[in-house]
């Protein structure tokens, strides 16, 4: 049987709460992916170009940094990754998390909430990090009843 892993970015909290019932659903581990430097709201104002998340996101070879480690990485087959959807693509903390592990040969399920986009272009983005995993297409998972990420995990 495949050991899963659901390893999630939440900002505002929104990721975190879906992420919870996935792993629970899932039988999965739970990992937070929490930054060095927590996120104010100031950071977060994708209306304002200097905030923190504007200019990170601004740049594509932005890294910020994880404060935390998971030891056991290699442990895991599946590997579910949430976030939220900023600028149509996964936050580039993610990345940071794609680009610190060996993910080769695993199976990578992203997964996000958006307060209306898509998942655009980040599964190509994703996946260019990280080549030698099995990318599966992502989910958006806003309003997901547990009957649909039941429906979902059974699949993968």
């Amino acid at each position: 049987m495949s050991k899963k892993l659901v390893a999630y970015f939440s900002a505002s909290g929104v990721t975190k709460s879906v992420a919870e019932r996935i792993a629970k659903v899932a039988n999965a581990d739970l990992f937070e992916i929490k930054p060095t430097m927590p996120y104010t709201n100031a950071d977060l104002d994708w209306r304002d170009k200097t905030s923190r998340s504007s200019v990170e996101m601004s740049n594509p070879d932005s890294r910020p940094k994880i404060a935390n480690k998971l030891d056991n990485m290699a442990d895991y087959d599946t590997v579910l990754i949430g976030f939220p959807i900023w600028w149509y693509v996964a936050p580039t903390i993610i990345d940071t998390f794609v680009e610190n592990y060996d993910l080769s040969g695993k199976t990578i399920v992203p997964f996000a909430t958006s307060g209306g986009s898509g998942m655009g272009k980040t599964v190509d983005v994703l996946s260019k990090l990280s080549p030698n995993a099995k990318w599966q297409t992502g989910k958006m998972v806003n309003g997901i009843s547990e009957k649909e990420i039941k429906n979902w995990v059974s699949n993968l």
